[in-house]
């Protein structure tokens, strides 16, 4: 879905330039593959060490772009867009009104009484097919949603908004300084790595936390609602893709190795294992390397719930992925136990890891697939596949993929700590200070 929406406002288009990335640190190298993987240079990937919501964001964006003055689009990275046409079209328009001094958002005509998504009320028409916002609603109950729907002049919150950077940070510095006051001081403070703009933590932490609605669009009297219908869909739960996905017969989706009998309406994705449905319906079940999701189709929202919990018992689920992505490739953790654990590495075409050395921790190294360049000490050697090596702790080493095509092996660690902070960077061409 990154890729869709980088794709949807691409630079080949003459209306768009790079775009500005703005993620959690966490995020960054599995985005940067993303982007290069579909070709998109952005203007610069900035890092949130934490999440502080949409107003910050937007407002960082705006800060970054107020030199160049040109309209900005600000685009969730979660949606899906049926109709790109449509959308370009409502780019054109929002862009206009956007030049006059109006905060865009994008108003989505609604199909049903839906009580998932924010919804705007319409107000006075405003310019060719634009109109002023009368009122920002909360996800309103059934009963409310057929209300809207019979109205007509309601429409879903998008969460898509358009503005020159001039007149949006006029509104954050009249509606939301605090805010305006801790990105500046965010980005002032902030350090570049390699691709990546690091923004300050202690600022951020001091910056309110608030999406753009309710901080600005609320409150400003220059906002202004398109009504647009392109086929958007906010995927902000599984549920979500299975009202878009491709059904069978039956009315299930099913993504990965799924057999079902009997069942209907479900939502059935498997990455790795074989998943058989017997006799359900409207339910989703989502397999991964990480957990097994199982939950009745209306309540895939409140997975959120589950997440708390697992916060709550600190558990390593609700923060960290099986398989982890870095500027070189990725390392996916396929066993562990009290004095080991075994990794599965794949480092992409002409791409090194660090030179670096461990106090705590032996690693086994065992090519499988393609050529490994490896520097264990003084001693640098050629690996093919079925050769190894060892690297004792407190020993230099570094790992290497000279080729065209991937690297792939598996390390076996040894030792009483086995965290990832116990690596000590001697030389890095991803210029990272710590083990992340």
């Amino acid at each position: 879905m990154l890729q869709e929406t980088a794709l949807r406002a691409a630079p080949e288009n003459e209306n768009f330039l790079p775009p500005y990335i703005i993620c959690n640190e966490e995020h960054r190298f599995l985005i940067a593959g993303q982007l290069q993987g579909i070709g998109i240079a952005p203007q610069a990937i900035l890092l949130e060490p934490i999440g502080r919501n949409t107003a910050p964001a937007a407002t960082v964006a705006a800060l970054l772009a107020r030199g160049q003055d040109e309209i900005l689009l600000v685009m969730p990275a979660d949606h899906h867009v049926e109709d790109i046409e449509a959308f370009h079209s409502a780019i054109v328009g929002g862009a206009t009104l956007a030049s006059e001094g109006h905060l865009v958002t994008f108003g989505i005509a609604p199909s049903h009484p839906e009580t998932g998504y924010g919804y705007i009320k319409a107000g006075d028409a405003m310019g060719e097919s634009g109109f002023q916002i009368a009122e920002f609603i909360e996800k309103p109950d059934i009963t409310r949603a057929k209300a809207y729907l019979h109205e007509g002049n309601y429409l879903w919150n998008s969460g898509i908004f358009m503005f020159n950077p001039s007149s949006f940070l006029a509104e954050v510095e009249m509606y939301a300084p605090e805010i305006l006051n801790g990105c500046r001081e965010a980005l002032a403070g902030a350090t570049t790595e390699t691709d990546f703009v690091r923004l300050e933590r202690g600022a951020l932490e001091r910056c309110p936390s608030e999406p753009i609605d309710t901080a600005i669009m609320e409150r400003s009297k220059n906002g202004a609602v398109l009504p647009v219908e392109m086929g958007w869909s906010d995927v902000g739960s599984w549920a979500a893709l299975w009202e878009i996905g491709e059904k069978d017969a039956a009315g299930n989706v099913t993504s990965g190795d799924v057999v079902t009998e009997g069942s209907t309406n479900c939502y059935v994705r498997g990455d790795r294992k074989l998943i058989s449905a017997i006799g359900v319906k409207d339910l989703v079940v989502v397999e991964t390397d990480d957990a097994i999701l199982i939950a009745d189709r209306d309540r895939a929202q409140d997975v959120k719930d589950i997440v708390g919990r697992l916060n709550d018992s600190a558990r390593s689920e609700a923060v960290h992925h099986r398989k982890v992505h870095r500027p070189w490739g990725w390392y996916d953790r396929i066993e562990e136990g009290e004095h080991f654990q075994v990794k599965v590495l794949l480092v992409q075409p002409r791409q090194k890891l660090s030179l670096q050395y461990h106090n705590h921790r032996t690693e086994h190294w065992i090519v499988v697939e393609g050529e490994a360049h490896v520097t264990v000490g003084d001693e640098v050697q050629t690996l093919g596949p079925n050769q190894s090596t060892t690297v004792p702790n407190g020993v230099q080493h570094r790992l290497e993929n000279p080729t065209d095509a991937p690297l792939k092996l598996v390390e076996i660690q040894y030792g009483n700590y086995l965290s990832e902070d116990d690596i000590v960077r001697l030389e890095d061409i991803y210029e990272r200070g710590g083990p992340v």
